[in-house]
């Protein structure tokens, strides 16, 4: 039976509330990683930045743990609540307004990456977004965001301008370089730790209609050749119209092992695949690289990457292409492939020159200086002990590439904190510290008294969970 604060909350509630009774409750609670579903007491689709205040109090009334979704893609539950409430952007905060005299984009906090680059191709702009084009903006942007643009961009918190932000006292802050900009500054890399973005302002910039990109695939015996190959054109001096995300992985029908060269270049199909000529002389099997328009870029993964499944991701930096570790990485993926697991390792080369533009203490975001590694694993049955061999699987992955690369540029020894899915597991109160510590580095500290101001109860816990100052 409903309690009288629930009941007030419903009445004064503008968007929708979902609990366990409802219809659609298992639908609510649904995420793209099957292993990250919680059973929340409470889904309250948020329709604006009162109802975002309504739902923290009410929370904070009754005890109620709280997580915030947007796209849901987190693997480890960040954006669930086991007997809690989730505040739910997606119904309702999802859309992405354009503004092409400004070139700005004003995002919900809810929306997802396919819906900004089909709003902003339309003016011929486009913004950092997410190579997977059904993750959630603000997860993305508020963790730094990596993308095929970034060469050229920067990340994605690179391009904000202005964010609006309801923190736990239920207040609305606008933040930007001009307002509030102790909170701009902390959440360009701060995750949620301060709050729940309601509504996020992006840079746009000129972008032409059609993008060469898609996968090509090698036979695994040409591994030496293929990173021969990466090594040279990597060397010779990439330029910000082009990128390359190495897969390495079991062919899905089991013929064996295989490289998958996910090509991007921003320009047309003939001036691609002369830029990539090197990469084809090596007779790939496969080839659906073509010229495409933009907004279909960031979802040309997308049928490897549909919701239903168990799935975990962790990644690290690495600074040089090391072939020996590549490969000793490539072959434990390969070991630890079986008929209920399929596993990756992914390199990605991004040129970094405008992302080290950025001096680390900016913002909250530090982490410059190093590509990104990832090892990703997906199984069907939902079981503790399949997520527990796609932990220990993935970490011997990571292990191995770590043993073969110097210290990141930044002297820090966290990765890319959107790769890193083991944070919210800080059974171990200082485990939890020493994993913030390190992917904020110097900046931990100013962060700390930005926890104390924004949230001192610690009531936004899912991500890299900070600690108020004392």
């Amino acid at each position: 039976m409903a309690t009288p604060d629930f009941a007030s909350f419903q009445k004064t509630f503008a968007g929708d509330i979902v609990t366990p009774e409802h219809p659609d409750y298992a639908k609510a609670i649904a995420r793209w990683a099957i292993n990250a579903e919680r059973k929340a007491k409470i889904v309250a689709y948020v329709k604006n930045a009162n109802d975002v205040a309504l739902a923290i109090k009410y929370a904070q009334a009754e005890g109620l743990p709280i997580a915030i979704r947007g796209g849901g893609h987190s693997t480890m539950g960040g954006s669930s609540s086991e007997n809690g409430l989730v505040i739910d952007l997606s119904r309702h905060l999802n859309t992405a307004r354009i503004d092409p005299e400004q070139q700005l984009a004003y995002i919900g906090g809810g929306a997802v990456w396919a819906t900004v680059d089909k709003a902003a191709i339309q003016h011929g702009l486009a913004t950092v977004g997410g190579t997977v084009n059904h993750t959630g903006v603000g997860g993305l942007l508020l963790g730094g965001g990596f993308g095929w643009l970034t060469p050229a961009h920067g990340l994605t918190i690179d391009n904000l301008v202005q964010a609006t932000i309801v923190a736990a006292d239920g207040v609305a802050y606008t933040a930007s370089e001009t307002e509030n900009p102790d909170l701009f500054w902390g959440i360009r890399g701060g995750g949620s730790n301060f709050g729940v973005l309601v509504e996020a302002v992006l840079k746009l910039h000129p972008q032409r209609r059609t993008v060469f990109a898609g996968p090509v695939i090698f036979k695994g015996d040409v591994f030496e050749e293929f990173m021969a190959v990466t090594k040279k054109w990597w060397e010779s001096g990439v330029s910000d119209k082009e990128a390359i995300h190495e897969v390495f992985t079991v062919a899905p029908d089991g013929s064996g092992p295989c490289v998958v060269a996910n090509f991007f270049y921003n320009g047309s199909e003939a001036e691609g695949r002369a830029n990539f000529k090197e990469f084809y002389n090596l007779k790939p099997v496969v080839d659906l690289a073509r010229e495409l328009p933009y907004e279909e870029l960031n979802g040309m993964q997308n049928a490897l990457v549909e919701h239903g499944s168990g799935r975990y991701l962790k990644g690290s930096f690495f600074t040089k292409i090391d072939v020996e570790s590549t490969r000793k990485a490539w072959d434990l993926a390969v070991k630890h492939c079986n008929s209920e697991h399929q596993g990756t390792l992914i390199l990605e080369f991004v040129k970094q020159d405008k992302v080290n533009s950025v001096s680390p203490d900016a913002m909250a975001y530090t982490l410059r200086g190093g590509m990104n590694a990832v090892t990703t694993w997906v199984w069907q049955k939902n079981t503790p002990e399949n997520l527990a061999f796609a932990h220990k699987a993935g970490k011997e992955v990571l292990e191995a590439i770590s043993r073969g690369q110097q210290a990141n540029a930044t002297g820090n020894t966290a990765s890319y904190g959107n790769y890193d899915h083991d944070t919210h597991v800080i059974g171990d109160e200082n485990a939890g510290q020493s994993r913030a510590r390190a992917l904020f580095g110097k900046n931990y500290e100013r962060l700390q008294v930005l926890k104390k101001k924004y949230d001192p109860n610690m009531i936004f816990d899912k991500w890299f969970v900070i600690t108020p100052s004392s």
